[in-house]
């Protein structure tokens, strides 16, 4: 499917289309200037014999004027009779033999008579003249030429026309696809430059060409858009932090009162409420640390030993028994805090979906640490599995708002996964997180 998908994407590229109509319209220019070099060459060739047929019947009138038709046979000769007398005996006035020996001038008694035999259409340019004889006949001569020439001048052209205007639309066609990439080259890197910029590192700017054109103008707009971006998040990032790191004082000194006032319903209420807040408090201060992307402080960790612990230490229900499957020696780097609160958050949300196990399993596989959190609950259906990494998304809107989380906790668990060059998604039974073995 991706390589239909990149085969769509050339298909419609901007650099494709532009060789493609750019070829097309050389080759329609082409054509059309063929097919009119080709017309107006036979024009002109069709011409210059006709001329030629004409100069050579004007030639021979007026040695035509000098002849005497007699017929050697008893009746009167009706055909075409040449010049030279093969078949008919040709005399001049003074009593003489006319002796011409051109193939191409034709002597008939009658102007209509046929010249079909003697000049085909298709192969001959002819004319015709009629003259007054010495002997008192009207006759007509005619004259040919040959369109051999003409023929033979055409095949060239077809010759050099046929093999040449498919190289000139190649060298188009090539032209054209190096001019068209080299032009959008800048574009290339723009969009491979905004693609890689992420809510991370917004710092990044595209590059601007010093071409001083249009993709130059786009580039320096994309990049004021960026500043004005990085500018909005920032703000965005500082408020939701001090809001965070505001709200903990007073809402632990809220708690701190309540504990110590006379117990009853409410107060139980108040805490349940209090402590919601301050989970919620804590959530948004962690988001805004990721954020902000602050460097991380690694170091070599057992990723079995940070499961288990942080596991047994989730919220518990008395009727959800939590099982670990871990394997010895999972090493990565990593920072040990943010490790703790991805397994916490996932190891929570298994305890509260449960019927009645979690398991927890941490296993080495091939170049990759792997961290399963599966439960026996319902499951999420394939059509939410990527919804609930959206903040502040829920799937158990029929519940109590108090029954679940606030929507944050997997995606503070997908994004500290992300931090650390790795990945979170649900599988079929439960979550699965994969990092970077330490390489040895």
């Amino acid at each position: 499917m991706r390589r239909l998908a990149g085969l769509g994407a050339g298909l419609s590229s901007v650099r494709l289309k532009a060789t493609v109509a750019a070829t097309l319209v050389v080759a329609l220019a082409l054509g059309l200037a063929a097919l009119a070099l080709v017309a107006v060459l036979r024009s002109t060739l069709q011409r210059n014999a006709d001329a030629e047929a004409a100069r050579k019947v004007v030639a021979a009138v007026p040695y035509a004027q000098r002849l005497d038709i007699k017929a050697s046979m008893e009746e009167p000769v009706t055909g075409p009779v040449q010049i030279a007398g093969k078949e008919g005996v040709v005399h001049l006035s003074d009593g003489t033999t006319a002796k011409f020996a051109d193939p191409d001038v034709l002597l008939t008694e009658d102007h209509s008579a046929s010249t079909a035999g003697w000049a085909e259409p298709q192969k001959y340019a002819v004319a015709g003249l009629k003259v007054s004889t010495a002997g008192g006949q009207t006759a007509m001569v005619w004259s040919r030429v040959s369109l051999d020439g003409a023929e033979e001048a055409l095949r060239t052209l077809y010759g050099a026309l046929l093999p040449g205007v498919p190289a000139v639309l190649l060298v188009v066609a090539g032209m054209t696809w190096i001019s068209v990439g080299r032009a959008l080259a800048p574009v290339a890197a723009i969009r491979a430059k905004v693609a890689d910029i992420t809510a991370r590192d917004l710092h990044q700017r595209v590059p601007v060409p010093g071409s001083k054109d249009e993709i130059a103008a786009l580039a320096t707009t994309v990049n004021g858009t960026l500043d004005r971006l990085e500018t909005a998040v920032e703000t965005h990032k500082r408020f939701v932090a001090d809001a965070a790191h505001e709200l903990r004082s007073p809402i632990a000194t809220l708690r701190a009162r309540l504990e110590l006032a006379e117990p009853s319903e409410l107060t139980r209420e108040a805490l349940d409420d209090i402590e919601r807040l301050q989970s919620l408090a804590a959530d948004l201060l962690i988001l805004a640390k990721l954020d902000a992307g602050e460097p991380l402080r690694t170091a070599e960790l057992d990723l079995g030993q940070v499961a288990a612990e942080e596991s047994l230490r989730a919220r518990r229900r008395p009727d959800v028994r939590v099982e670990l499957d871990i394997e010895p020696d999972v090493v990565m780097k990593g920072s040990r805090a943010h490790l703790d609160r991805l397994v916490t958050n996932l190891a929570d949300n298994a305890v509260r979906h449960a019927a009645s196990t979690v398991r927890v399993r941490v296993r080495a596989e091939e170049d990759q640490a792997v961290l399963e959190v599966q439960d026996d609950g319902p499951g999420i259906p394939p059509e939410q599995r990527e919804a609930v990494f959206a903040r502040f998304t829920r799937l158990d809107e029929a519940r109590a708002r108090d029954a679940g989380g606030a929507g944050l906790g997997l995606p503070i668990a997908r994004d500290i996964a992300l931090l650390h060059e790795g990945t979170l998604v649900y599988a079929d039974s439960g979550f699965v997180a994969k990092f970077p073995l330490k390489t040895p």
